[in-house]
Parts: C-alpha cells; sequence; structure tokens
C-alpha cells in the first residue's frame, strides 16, 4: 500500500506540474508553415509571451523558416516530432557584422531546447548567399578571399552566453554554417540524447564548451565537419572549464573526436569521459592541447573505441602565446582504449574532408605525449590500452635512426596536431619532455611492415612499463629511452629477448 501510494503521488506531481506549464503555440502567434513565410517576429513573440511566467513555446508538425530568435529565462522550446525549424538563407536576416546564431541567449537562466523536431541551418545554402553578398561589396570579410568566409561571418546554430541552468536534449540539429552548439561562460548544462548531422560546410564543431562549468554531455551522437565535442578556454574574459562529464556519446568528425583545446588561455579541471566511440575520423580519437598558457590536469577518460581512425591519443604542451607564461598537463588517465589505426585516410569521402598535411610525405603517425623543453607533460597513465596500426612505413619517405632524434622538430609555437611535427621515428608511442609516465598492460601491433622502433622516451623522467606487450619488430631496438631516468619496466612482453631490444642513449 504505501508504494502505491507513494506511485500515486508521484504521478499526481507529474500530472499537476504538466498541467502548471503554460504552452504557447507558435501558429497562435501568426506563424505559417512552407519555405515562403519568414515566421522571426511570430516565434519571438511566442517566446516573449512565454518568458512572462515561464512556458513552453510549441514549434508544430512542419517547416518553419525563422532568422535568429532569442531564448529568455524559464522559457523551454519544444519541438513535435513531425517539427523542423529552418534557418533562413538570407545572410542578411543575421545581421549586418558579425551574424547572430539561430538560437541564441545572453545572461538567460532555466532555458531548454527540447523535443523529437529538428533545427536545421541550412549552412550551405547560407554561406552560398554570403559569398554572393561578399562579391557585391554588401558585406565585407577579411578571410573570404583567400580561403573562406570567416566564422564569426557564418551564422552558428544555438549560442548561449552567461547562461545558467541550461537544457538540450533529444532534438536534431543539422546543416550549421559554422559552430553547431556554443556555450560560453555557461553553469549548469545539460546536453542529451541530442543527434548532430552538420558536414555541410566548414568549422562545423558539433559540441563547443567554452569556459563553462557544471556540464554533462551523455547519450549524443555526433556527426561533424570539424572537432565533434570539444572543450574550449578562450575568450576575451579567460576563464576555466571546470566539472566535465561526457558519457556514452558517438562521434565522427574531420578533426578531432573529444578534444581540450586549441584554445587554452585558461585550463581545464576535472575532466571526465566514460564510454565514447569515435569513427572515421581525421585527426584523434583522444586530443588534450594546452598551447596558450593556460593548463589541463585532472583528467579521466575510460573505455574508448576508436575505429579508422588518423590517431588515438595526441597530448601536447606547446607555447603559441607571445607572453612568457608557459601551459602546463598534468594528472592524465586514459584507460580501457581499443583503436585501429589505418594506412590511408579515414574520412575520405565525406562531404568536407580534413585537410591534407601541410608537411612533407610522411609515415603512419604514432600516438604521442610532449611537452617543450624545461616545460615537461606531468604525470599520464595509459591503462588497458590497445592499438593497431595499418603499418606500411619505407625508408624511401622518410626515416630518422635512433642515433638522430634531435631531427624531430619542436615546433613549440605551432598548431597542435597530430601531424605537426612531421616524420616521427617511432610506429607505437613517442613521448618527449615528459615526467611520471606509466605503461599499464598497455599493446601495440601492427599489421603491414613498419621499419621504426615501437616505443621512444626522449627527455623523461619517472617512466613506469608494466604490462607491455608488442608483438613483432623489424628494428633491433623495440624501445629506446633517450635521456632518461628512474625507469622500471617489468612484465613486459617483447618480440624477442635480445640485449639491444631496450636501447638507451645518452
Amino acid at each position: 500500500m504505501r508504494l502505491l501510494s507513494y506511485l500515486l503521488i508521484l504521478l499526481l506531481s507529474a500530472f499537476n506540474a504538466s498541467a502548471q506549464t503554460k504552452t504557447f503555440n507558435i501558429i497562435d502567434f501568426g506563424a505559417k508553415a512552407g519555405l515562403g513565410y519568414l515566421n522571426t517576429k511570430n516565434i519571438q513573440n511566442a517566446i516573449d509571451a512565454a518568458a512572462k511566467n515561464g512556458g513552453r513555446v510549441i514549434i508544430p508538425d512542419g517547416q518553419f523558416v525563422t532568422g535568429p530568435i532569442e531564448i529568455k529565462s524559464g522559457v523551454e522550446l519544444y519541438l513535435h516530432e513531425g517539427a523542423e525549424l529552418l534557418g533562413s538563407v538570407n545572410r542578411l536576416d543575421y545581421g549586418q557584422k558579425n551574424a547572430q546564431a539561430l538560437i541564441y541567449a545572453k545572461k538567460q537562466h532555466s532555458i531548454a531546447i527540447n523535443g523529437n523536431g529538428i533545427i536545421n541551418g541550412r549552412g550551405r545554402e547560407v554561406v552560398k548567399n554570403l559569398l554572393t553578398l561578399l562579391h557585391r561589396g554588401t558585406l565585407q570579410d577579411d578571410t573570404w578571399k583567400v580561403k573562406r568566409p570567416s566564422e564569426s561571418n557564418r551564422p552558428r546554430l544555438i549560442a548561449f552566453t552567461d547562461c545558467e541552468d541550461i537544457s538540450v536534449k533529444n532534438v536534431k540539429l543539422k546543416n550549421s554554417a559554422g559552430w553547431v552548439q556554443d556555450f560560453v561562460r555557461c553553469n549548469r548544462l545539460n546536453i542529451d540524447s541530442v543527434t548532430v548531422e552538420s558536414t555541410e560546410y566548414w568549422n562545423n564543431d558539433g559540441i563547443d564548451i567554452v569556459n563553462s562549468k557544471n556540464v554533462r554531455i551523455t547519450n549524443c551522437n555526433v556527426d561533424a565537419a570539424d572537432d565533434g565535442i570539444c572543450l574550449k578556454s578562450e575568450g576575451g574574459i579567460s576563464g576555466t572549464c571546470e566539472n566535465v562529464y561526457v558519457e556514452n556519446c558517438i562521434i565522427r568528425s574531420s578533426a578531432s573526436g573529444f578534444k581540450l583545446g586549441t584554445g587554452s588561455y585558461g585550463g581545464f579541471k576535472n575532466i571526465k569521459v566514460r564510454n565514447i566511440t569515435v569513427y572515421n575520423t581525421y585527426r584523434s580519437a583522444i586530443a588534450l592541447e594546452a598551447v596558450d598558457g593556460g593548463f589541463i590536469e585532472d583528467v579521466d577518460i575510460e573505455g574508448v573505441v576508436a575505429k579508422y581512425t588518423g590517431n588515438a591519443i595526441f597530448i601536447r604542451l606547446g607555447h603559441r602565446n607571445k607572453t612568457d607564461k608557459y601551459s602546463s598537463i598534468k594528472n592524465i588517465r586514459i584507460a580501457n582504449l581499443k583503436a585501429d589505426i589505418p594506412n590511408t585516410k579515414p574520412d575520405a569521402g565525406y562531404p568536407i574532408e580534413g585537410p591534407l598535411p601541410k608537411v612533407p610525405p610522411h609515415n603512419l603517425i604514432p600516438s604521442s605525449i610532449t611537452g617543450i623543453p624545461g616545460h615537461l607533460v606531468e604525470n599520464v597513465l595509459l591503462e588497458d590500452i590497445e592499438i593497431t596500426y595499418g603499418g606500411g612505413a619505407s625508408k624511401e619517405i622518410a626515416n630518422i635512426p635512433v642515433d638522430q632524434l634531435d631531427k624531430v622538430t619542436e615546433n613549440e609555437s605551432g598548431y597542435p596536431e597530430f601531424s605537426m611535427f612531421g616524420e616521427l621515428p617511432a610506429w607505437g608511442f613517442y613521448v618527449r619532455h615528459a615526467k611520471g609516465i606509466s605503461f599499464k598492460n598497455v599493446k601495440l601491433s601492427y599489421k603491414e611492415s613498419d621499419f621504426r622502433p615501437s616505443v621512444i622516451f626522449d627527455d623523461v623522467k619517472a617512466i613506469a612499463l608494466d604490462g607491455l606487450k608488442i608483438d613483432k619488430s623489424e628494428h633491433p631496438n623495440v624501445i629506446v629511452l633517450k635521456n632518461t631516468s628512474e625507469v622500471s619496466i617489468k612484465n613486459t612482453k617483447l618480440p624477442f629477448n635480445k640485449k639491444e631490444s631496450i636501447k638507451e642513449l645518452p
């Protein structure tokens, strides 16, 4: 009886909460379905009405075209399953200078986007119109003649700034002209069961979290023509990303799958990732990058399946900023990762592919952990890792012998990406300028021939290798240690037990 009474109370509470939520159907505010109507004012009027006492704005079945709309405190934008909110293809509808996002909010709280409908930015058509306006001289842009229209000239799909208590759930987000979702200095953000399909133009980051705190991203499926899920620390006001949790997400990207950086002026702290799949992705499955004077610390990633990606793990401490402030990276754990790295372009055939490397031809690039001289990546644990490479390396393409490791460029100020060093002298893992690096139950293998050593440590202190397994090697030096100290190697399985299998260099 107590259980039945409790369930009855819960049902009545849910009914009362539902009954108290006022709904505002955009049809009642004059909105019309069809491609021939622009409903910006009608939808905004519905939002303004809902904002007076809090309520749900309904986008019913049908296609509704709109320009930028502003979400206000206490408002939930709800899209029925058959609803599609279409962005205007007239670039001027988004403003004269910096393009306003299709759905935006500033300094609002308790806001939501929900429902099983679609928000379609029609990014390719918007950019086509933008190019026409640029040729006419109606709009101006600094980069379009040499590359493409700048990101500030292309409307994002969703952009919330300085907001609190945000929920984005269930919707499908399509075809942005720029970043798909941009959350800047937000607090208490929940993104759940969202599908992103945005491969129509460049810079289509799926989810960007900028200087935000207390964020949950769960059960999302992201297919993006740039980074999939990306945390950034940038902008005019330096801040940090803290307390971010990502779980059960599937990601495809023409850049990196899950990434911290490149913008890294403030920092990243207490980041946890669980059970993600990254597939057909051009750059790295996991990329942790601090290059602008900020910090990365206390990152815990567990449960990663990377299928057909250009790189498995890329951890980079660099110095791209022009000041004397240096970045730091410490306390990183990556566990239970299985990756398949092909010797072909992993995102070939997608509408917007990752760019061909600007460096000369190189052999397949290993995972890497790299700092810069005097500034070390600290305390990285790689546990239960299995990476299989396609192999196929050739000395005719490039060759850096183990007695010439100094030939690898430092590239301290370079844009951080896995190909930034050009050729690397190992096929499995390359670690340089680091301290406190632990490999526990790490297995590395390749399919086709590779002439290079398996693992290289260069200027690394406190190395612990426990359970490292390397099935085969064509180089007599399977592990190369240069300028290293405090090295512990145990339970290691190498393809042969010759003395030179582990090569130590001064």
